[in-house]
């Protein structure tokens, strides 16, 4: 019984190793070769690539980056279409970054320069404000930077003609200390 037993299992062990072979050939016949898979991209992409297009990939935009197009020194870079704020100090270093609220009237792309200041107002919009740093006046309204006092920074009524750039209060009064009579702002779009 043994012998039969041992020929048994020898036979199992073969046609195990007849599968496994089987299977790694079949494996080995539908695997890209080296050079297949050095020429395609590992990971499957519906998009087209920059190969097929003839255009090189552009890397992606990072959107805190500081517009390239905003001038050189000291300044406060305003870019309209991001509502994004750049603090940027004497070395072209950028020193603070943030979001904001833009007005309904907005300023032309062009440089600027702070034109007055006012520590605590009432805006154009009914709400109490501080830190409001001027640099621009477009039909009639003049156009600033402000933080309200409540901390808010709701979208403006459309159908008011308003010229308050709103941030968070924290944000204000780092453009405040940042941006005194005469500092220079560049509108980009």
């Amino acid at each position: 019984m043994a012998r039969s037993s041992s020929g048994f299992v020898a036979g199992l062990t073969a046609a195990a190793v007849a599968v496994v072979g089987f299977l790694a050939y079949q494996a080995s016949a539908a695997a890209p070769s080296p050079a297949e898979l050095a020429a395609k991209p590992r990971t499957p992409s519906t998009a087209p690539s920059a190969e097929a297009s003839g255009k090189p990939k552009q890397p992606a935009k990072d959107p805190l980056a500081l517009p390239a197009d905003s001038g050189k020194g000291a300044r406060v870079v305003y870019a309209l279409k991001d509502h994004r704020v750049w603090l940027v100090d004497a070395r072209n270093q950028v020193t603070q970054t943030f979001s904001v609220m833009p007005s309904t009237v907005s300023p032309p792309p062009g440089t600027y320069a702070v034109t007055s200041r006012s520590g605590a107002v009432r805006g154009s919009d009914g709400v109490q404000i501080e830190h409001v740093v001027r640099f621009a006046t477009v039909q009639d309204v003049s156009i600033g930077f402000s933080a309200a006092v409540d901390g808010s920074t709701p979208e403006p009524d459309p159908a008011k003609k308003t010229g308050g750039i709103r941030m968070k209060r924290a944000d204000g009064d780092a453009m405040w200390t940042f941006a005194s009579i005469g500092a220079k702002v560049v509108v980009v779009a």
